[in-house]
């Protein structure tokens, strides 16, 4: 198998200057995009667009380009089938949901086989340094309500594969065994994990007939939050499955808090099983996955995963019902 080529600065570069016109970011793009000269571009059509890394990494596949732009390549294969894959399905959502979804303005092949999108960059900070405001909270409800009125057979037509819904009782045995070392660690107090017992995990199995499409990554980088708390667009749509709705709910939790995604998924229809079922998976994932890490020399892995891990255990009113008959009064 021939070996991707390794993207620098000089290959985004190259690569950007033939898809923007005048070879600047504030130019008009190629293939039909729109734009005007910006002030304080200082660099001419001859050096290209500024151009960095928009993560820490050796071989990084995304790209800010200039202040307008950002530019995705696929490293292998199948991020290929997964990128040509996320074009047509953004398409799709586009219409369903009330904040942005990205427009890529140029996509195309950056090496052999291997693709590339250039898309509009969505104005807004990451989800992970802004709160999200009461009307935020609204437009996540929108975005679920929105995710749900997308027809899953045209999503499974782009090639959107579907996910069997995870056990949470397989899950809650793991949590189990991961809390004993974080309490050993002094990270976190293993009793919290006796709310979930073993008849409340059955009993909060995902049902049949539930499945919708679900971006699955609504993590706080794929937020696009203002500054006044409004959820102005989502991204990072490569990893969408028709499945479990809980997953997206479980997202949320760990993105803005288990509360605010209680209250979101409860604005977008959702009752009291779906909305319990995705804070447990959301606070078992967060107990596993930090204790994976514990040993990490990597200290703003763990940063985020304990961020998470308080967000996805901060108390709601929900999750002191034990029969979900009863969760009409807890609601």
């Amino acid at each position: 198998m021939t070996q991707a080529p390794t993207p620098t600065a000089d290959t985004v570069r190259r690569l950007v200057r033939t898809l923007l016109k005048d070879g600047t970011d504030g130019g008009k793009e190629g293939r039909g995009g729109k734009g005007g000269k910006e002030p304080g571009q200082g660099r001419g059509p001859a050096a290209g667009p500024d151009v960095r890394p928009a993560s820490e990494g050796a071989d990084p596949a995304t790209w800010w380009v200039g202040t307008r732009h950002v530019l995705r390549l696929a490293p292998d294969r199948e991020a290929t089938v997964r990128q040509r894959r996320e074009l047509r399905l953004r398409d799709l959502v586009r219409p369903h949901v009330p904040m942005a979804v990205p427009v890529s303005v140029a996509q195309g092949e950056w090496a052999a086989g291997l693709t590339y999108t250039l898309d509009t960059k969505v104005p807004g900070g990451s989800g992970e340094a802004h709160d999200v405001s009461a009307v935020g909270e609204a437009d996540l409800a929108g975005l679920l309500s929105g995710l749900r009125e997308v027809p899953v057979r045209q999503a499974e037509t782009l090639g959107v594969p579907r996910a069997t819904p995870r056990s949470l009782e397989a899950l809650r045995r793991a949590a189990v065994h991961a809390a004993e070392r974080l309490a050993d660690a002094d990270e976190f107090d293993a009793a919290r994990l006796n709310q979930l017992t073993a008849p409340a995990a059955a009993q909060l199995a995902a049902q049949s007939g539930s499945a919708v499409l679900t971006h699955h990554a609504l993590t706080g980088g794929h937020l696009v939050v203002s500054a006044d708390g409004r959820v102005r667009g989502v991204l990072g749509w490569a990893d969408a499955v028709v499945g479990d709705p809980a997953e997206d709910i479980a997202g949320l939790a760990l993105a803005v808090g288990s509360p605010a995604a209680v209250r979101a998924a409860t604005l977008a229809g959702y009752g009291a099983r779906p909305c319990l079922r995705g804070l447990w998976l959301a606070r078992c994932d967060t107990v596993v996955h930090l204790a994976g890490v514990l040993t990490s020399r990597d200290p703003g892995r763990l940063t985020l995963l304990r961020t998470q891990l308080r967000r996805a255990w901060e108390p709601i009113l929900l999750e002191r019902v034990t029969d979900l008959r009863d969760t009409d009064d807890a609601l």
